[in-house]
């Protein structure tokens, strides 16, 4: 075998091996990662004090975030079938968070928004969670707070470059 190809396989397996060792290790680190936001985001609903369910709630601050909407785009953000938006939105409209408004576009469809009442539903569930949060900050050291605060940038671009489809 010339000693070309000798290098190139060599060089491939090498290649090959030292991926596989960054997968592996990427893998166990996407295990810790998991484990703990699963338990901050759980930790942060019971602060949140909030009585509407983890679905409800983000479909209510979607609903803020993109308003006016039409039911079907909120199941298209929140990532559920129509009759599960339908129980949510029933469920929101009748706790007086958010109405129904008449579609211009298509009288058979409504649009959604936030009412007053609803903006300050999120804005109560988010001080408590903030709050939660600026506790736990101030219990540990500046450097990990620093840490954290790169983290969550670093992880807030990795989204938004998976959800524009630039990462796998």
């Amino acid at each position: 075998m010339p000693e070309t190809s000798r290098q190139t396989i060599s060089q491939t397996m090498r290649q090959t091996t030292e991926e596989s060792v960054l997968h592996a290790r990427n893998e166990g680190s996407a295990v810790v990662l998991r484990l703990a936001i699963t338990r901050t985001a759980r930790r942060m609903r019971q602060e949140a004090g909030s009585d509407l369910s983890p679905t409800a709630l983000a479909s209510l601050a979607s609903i803020e975030r993109h308003a006016p909407l039409t039911p079907t785009r909120l199941a298209e953000i929140e990532g559920v079938k129509r009759p599960t938006t339908t129980r949510v939105v029933n469920h929101l409209v009748e706790k007086g968070l958010i109405e129904r408004l008449r579609d211009p576009d298509d009288g058979r469809s409504c649009r959604l928004t936030v009412t007053q009442d609803g903006s300050d539903y999120l804005a109560e569930a988010r001080s408590r969670k903030s709050a939660y949060l600026a506790r736990l900050l101030d219990s540990l050291p500046a450097d990990d707070v620093a840490t954290l605060e790169r983290a969550a940038i670093i992880l807030e671009d990795a989204l938004e470059d998976s959800e524009r489809g630039r990462t796998p």
